[in-house]
C-alpha cells in the first residue's frame, strides 16, 4: 500500500513538520509512505495531476486555515478521478466537524487533534486488509469529533526524530521544529486552549536534533512551541547548547515576556546580535479583556522584561496585538496599542482575533455577541462594542503599521508625525482615513508608491513642511537618489557656496575609499532641521562594492 502524505503551503518557502513526524511514527508496518509538500497558489488541475502521479492507494491531507478550501476541492476531484483511492484529513481545520461533514465531503477518515497514533492506527488496518476500528482521534463515517476524542503521546519521545530519519527537506534553508507541546495559557482564542498539558520531548533528543540542523547550516530554525519558556530551566538549557553548538543558525521563539526571570535574562544578554528573534503575544492591556479571555499575565512585569530585551539590543522583538476580543471597544484597542508603541518593539503585528473552529471563544460566540465570518479565516466582524466600521479602522492601522512601523524605513517621518500629531496613534488613524478614502488599501504599492502617497498626505497638513522633510531623509536613506530625477518633496536648489561645500566633501571622500568601492552622491537642504540656522545642507553618500551591500550615509555640512 502507498500513502501520501500531503499538505498545501500559503508559500514555497513555508515547510511541514506535520508530515515528516507522521512518516516518522507510522513506520514501515503502514506500507510505503510519500511526502508531497505543494502551495495553494499551484492551478488546482496541475496540483491533482502531481497528486495522481504518485499512484497512491491513501492520500492524507494536512489541513489549515488557509488550505481548508483548496484541500477540500481536492478530495472530490480526486475521488472522481480515482474512485478505489482512500483519503484521509487531519489537522485543525477538521478536527472538529459533526457527522453531516462526511455527507458533504468523499473522505474514508477525519484525523482528530494529534496525528500520530490515529493515523497509524487506520493506515496499519488498511496495509494488513482490515476495516479499522474506532480509536481516540479518529473519526469514521457515521462519527462526530466528540465521539472520536483526541489521542495524545504518552511521552514525545515516542515518536522517531524526523530529521534523523531523513524526512526533512534542510535544503530549503528554513525548518520549523518543536521542542514540547501544550501550553502554560488558557486563552480563549486560541487552540492550545484545549490541552492543558504541557509536554516536552527529553533533553538528550532536543540536543540530538537541535545538534544535527546546526550541523546541516540550517540558517532559519523557528520553534513552533507555544510558548517556548514555559519552564524556565529547561529553556535555559536549550538556549545555552544553542550558544555553545550554533554554527550560523537563526533562531525563533514565542516566549512569554512575563515568565522570563532573572537568570534567563542575564543569559539572554549574552546572545549574538541577531542569532535570536522572539515572539511575544501581548494581545491587549486591558485587564478585564484580559480576565474575559483567560489570559492569566504580569502586564507589568512583561513590559518591565521587553524594555530590558530591547535596552541590550541583541534580540529582535515582535510584538502582537488582537483586536475585537470580548468587551473591548476601540478606546480599549487603543489605549492598548498606544502602551506598547511607546515600548518601541522592532516589530508590532496587529490581527483581528480568529474564532477558531473548537477554540473555546468560538463556542462562547453567540452568547458573547461575536459575529464572525463562518469561512477561513474567521475573523471577527462585529461584537457588541465594535462595529464592521470600528474592525475596518483597526485593521487599516495595522497593515498601516506593518508599512511604515515594522519595515523600519520611515524613522524620521514617523517622528515628526507623532510630535505634530500628539502621538503615534493619532497618526495611524488620521492616516488609515485618509488612505481607505483615497483607495490606497486595494492593491500593493512600491516602495515608490508609498513615498509618493505619503508626500500627497503631508501636503494636507498644516506642518506640511516638516513633515515632507522628514519624508524627504527617510526617502534618501532608504535607496539611493539620482541628481536630476530627485522626487519633487525634496529641495535641490543648492547656492554655489552649497555646491562647492558638496563638492569638497565628496573629494575628501574619494581620497578616503577603498580600492573597488564606489561612490555616488545627492545633496539637499532642508529648513526645519535646526533651531540655530534656517538653511542645512545634507549631503547623502552611497557606497557599493563587489563584497558588501549598497549603504547609505547622511551627512551634515
Amino acid at each position: 500500500m502507498r500513502t501520501l502524505l500531503t499538505t498545501l503551503h500559503s508559500k514555497y518557502i513555508h515547510p511541514s513538520l506535520a508530515l515528516p513526524c507522521l512518516a516518522a511514527y507510522c513506520g514501515a508496518d503502514c506500507g510505503e509512505l510519500l511526502i508531497g509538500e505543494y502551495t495553494v497558489h499551484q492551478p488546482k488541475e496541475n496540483l491533482l495531476a502531481r497528486i495522481i502521479a504518485c499512484q497512491p492507494d491513501v492520500v492524507c491531507f494536512s489541513v489549515y486555515i488557509w488550505n481548508r478550501q483548496l484541500s477540500l476541492e481536492l478530495a472530490v476531484s480526486l475521488r472522481k478521478a480515482l474512485p478505489e483511492v482512500r483519503i484521509v484529513l487531519g489537522g485543525p481545520e477538521v478536527s472538529f466537524e459533526g457527522t453531516g461533514f462526511f455527507e458533504g465531503y468523499p473522505v474514508d477518515a477525519l484525523i482528530c487533534g494529534e496525528g500520530e497514533i490515529p493515523l497509524r492506527h487506520v493506515l496499519k488496518a488498511w496495509q494488513n486488509g482490515k476495516d479499522p476500528r474506532t480509536c481516540p482521534g479518529l473519526q469514521l463515517p457515521g462519527m462526530s469529533s466528540a465521539d472520536a476524542g483526541q489521542s495524545f503521546l504518552g511521552s514525545l519521545d515516542e515518536l522517531p526524530s524526523p530529521f534523523a530519519a531523513g524526512l526533512v527537506d534542510l535544503s530549503r534553508g528554513y525548518v520549523y521544529y518543536e521542542s514540547s507541546r501544550g501550553c502554560p495559557y488558557s486563552c480563549s482564542f486560541c487552540m492550545s486552549a484545549l490541552d492543558e498539558r504541557v509536554r516536552s520531548f527529553s533533553m538528550p533528543r532536543i540536543q540530538r536534533d537541535l545538534g544535527l540542523l546546526m550541523q546541516a547550516g540550517v540558517k532559519q530554525i523557528k520553534f513552533v512551541d507555544r510558548t517556548f519558556n514555559y519552564h524556565a530551566v529547561r529553556s535555559r538549557e536549550i538556549i545555552k547548547f544553542i550558544l555553545e553548538n550554533n554554527r550560523g543558525s537563526h533562531f525563533h521563539f514565542e516566549v512569554g515576556a512575563d515568565l522570563l526571570d532573572e537568570a534567563t535574562l542575564s543569559l539572554l544578554e549574552s546572545v549574538p546580535p541577531g542569532m535570536f528573534q522572539f515572539e511575544i503575544g501581548v494581545q491587549t492591556t486591558s485587564p478585564t479583556t484580559l480576565g474575559r479571555i483567560g489570559r492569566k499575565t504580569s502586564l507589568e512585569k512583561l513590559e518591565e522584561n521587553v524594555s530590558r530585551l530591547l535596552a541590550a539590543g541583541n534580540i529582535h522583538l515582535h510584538l502582537d496585538l488582537i483586536a475585537g476580543l470580548p468587551g473591548e471597544a476601540s478606546s480599549d484597542f487603543f489605549r492598548s496599542l498606544r502602551r506598547v508603541l511607546a515600548l518601541a518593539p522592532d516589530h508590532l503585528q496587529v490581527e483581528l482575533v480568529k474564532l477558531l473552529p473548537g477554540a473555546p471563544l468560538r463556542q462562547q460566540a453567540q452568547g458573547l455577541k461575536l459575529q464572525f465570518d463562518p469561512s477561513p479565516p474567521y475573523a471577527v466582524l462585529r461584537t457588541p462594542e465594535l462595529s464592521f466600521g470600528d474592525l475596518e479602522e483597526i485593521r487599516g492601522v495595522g497593515r498601516l503599521l506593518d508599512l511604515l512601523n515594522n519595515s523600519r524605513r520611515f524613522k524620521h517621518f514617523l517622528q515628526a508625525a507623532a510630535a505634530i500629531f500628539g502621538d503615534q496613534v493619532e497618526f495611524y488613524r488620521c492616516l488609515q482615513d485618509w488612505w481607505h478614502r483615497a483607495g490606497l488599501f486595494d492593491e500593493p504599492l512600491s516602495l515608490q508608491q508609498q513615498f509618493n502617497a505619503l508626500h500627497k498626505f503631508v501636503e494636507s497638513s498644516s506642518e506640511a513642511l516638516a513633515l515632507r522633510e522628514a519624508l524627504a531623509r527617510d526617502f534618501a536613506l532608504a535607496g539611493r537618489v539620482v541628481p536630476g530625477k530627485a522626487p519633487t518633496f525634496f529641495n535641490c536648489q543648492l547656492s554655489a557656496e552649497e555646491q562647492l561645500a558638496v563638492k569638497q566633501r565628496v573629494r575628501q571622500v574619494l581620497e578616503q575609499s577603498v580600492p573597488g568601492e564606489k561612490l555616488q552622491h545627492f545633496a539637499a537642504v532642508f529648513e526645519t532641521l535646526s533651531q540655530a540656522t534656517p538653511r542645512s545642507l545634507v549631503l547623502y553618500l552611497y557606497r557599493s562594492s563587489n563584497a558588501k551591500s549598497p549603504s547609505a550615509e547622511e551627512v551634515f555640512l
